[in-house]
């Protein structure tokens, strides 16, 4: 059994990893910290883990922590990059589902990120985790970035256009769209419930912090510089991501479909639908599943590429599951065999 250990487990993305974990055939979860929430029994906190999960939420204790096999953090960033290299140094494997390791400039990860980044070589060292292209160097890694939700759903539909050289790498634009979720359980104004419900609102448009990160990760695809337009948008759902994403082609191409399907032939977690679908969001809803439909509408120079995931799952704690999987030479897929809910 791998024994691991949750550093903030309070969170939407910490208990949803905690719901994941608790299913998991070669998992042992021994300890969930969280510092509000000392003392709190989880299922008090999350009554939909009672009879799976009995523990109590500590504050974070480095000795103790230590004694995991892995570690995951789910915190806001600035709190992985202080623990993370003492961890490491004790043996311990380390999955960050926030924002610290995903950005390989420093410089630009504290314009984005407001503040100084203080463990550069844990930076250097870290391994990007979207297993879709890095999946080898997961295997050895003991440090994983785990992906961002809308960079997982932007960068799974480009790669096979940027990586085949079919489409201006100058002109990609990211239309997205994301629930209410994946701005996180603190409370603030603009996700309260009178808020966010029946409205829809364009933000980050000037700069937000998930862009270097896709910019990073279809560079380092096509070994150049890409330009990007991202543009992210909050609609009044609880769950999931929608990414409608343009590019332009050098040449006319007619067998689109074919090339997505070959890309992800061997992927357990993408899903490239018929020709003619239109993926939901509802589809992947609780389950760890990109899905993607590519067109090329009017027979024009246009590519349009829909992908779909779940920011909780596929955009967070089910990838680091993954990552976990594939870090202990596990089955990618044990604990993730999940089916999306519907209705």
């Amino acid at each position: 059994m791998i024994k691991v250990g949750i550093v903030g487990g309070t969170g939407y993305t910490g208990v949803e990893l905690l719901r994941l974990l608790s299913l998991h055939p070669d998992v042992e979860v021994a300890v969930i910290t969280s510092r509000s929430e000392e003392g709190v029994h989880v299922a008090q906190m999350y009554p939909n883990l009672r009879g799976y999960v009995d523990l109590r939420f500590t504050v974070p204790d480095l000795e103790q922590l230590a004694s995991c096999d892995l570690v995951f953090f789910a915190t806001p960033h600035g709190v992985a990059m202080d623990m993370a290299p003492q961890l490491m140094e004790r043996g311990v494997r380390v999955i960050d589902l926030g924002a610290d390791f995903r950005i390989k400039d420093l410089q630009t990860w504290s314009k984005f990120y407001n503040m100084e980044h203080t463990a550069s070589e844990a930076a250097a060292e870290a391994v990007y985790g979207l297993p879709e292209v890095y999946r080898q160097q997961i295997r050895d890694a003991r440090l994983v970035a785990n992906p961002g939700c809308y960079p997982t759903a932007a960068q799974l539909g480009f790669l096979p256009l940027l990586e085949q050289g079919l489409i201006n790498r100058r002109r990609l634009v990211a239309d997205c769209k994301s629930g209410v979720s994946g701005a996180g359980r603190g409370a603030n104004v603009g996700s309260l419930l009178c808020e966010a419900s029946e409205s829809f609102k364009a933000y980050g448009v000037s700069g937000h912090r998930h862009l270097p990160e896709i910019k990073q990760g279809l560079s380092e695809a096509v070994g150049f510089p890409v330009g990007l337009t991202f543009v992210p948008h909050l609609v009044p759902m609880i769950r999931g991501i929608h990414a409608t994403l343009y590019g332009v082609l050098k040449d006319p191409v007619d067998n689109l479909q074919q090339i997505y399907e070959e890309r992800y032939a061997d992927e357990p977690f993408v899903d490239v639908m018929p020709e003619g679908s239109l993926p939901e969001t509802r589809s992947v809803k609780g389950g760890n599943v990109c899905r993607i439909a590519v067109y090329r509408p009017q027979g024009d120079d246009t590519v349009v590429v829909l992908s779909v995931i779940d920011n909780l799952v596929k955009g967070a704690a089910g990838q680091a599951v993954q990552n976990m999987n594939i870090m202990f030479g596990l089955d990618e897929k044990a604990g993730l065999n999940i089916v999306g809910l519907m209705p």
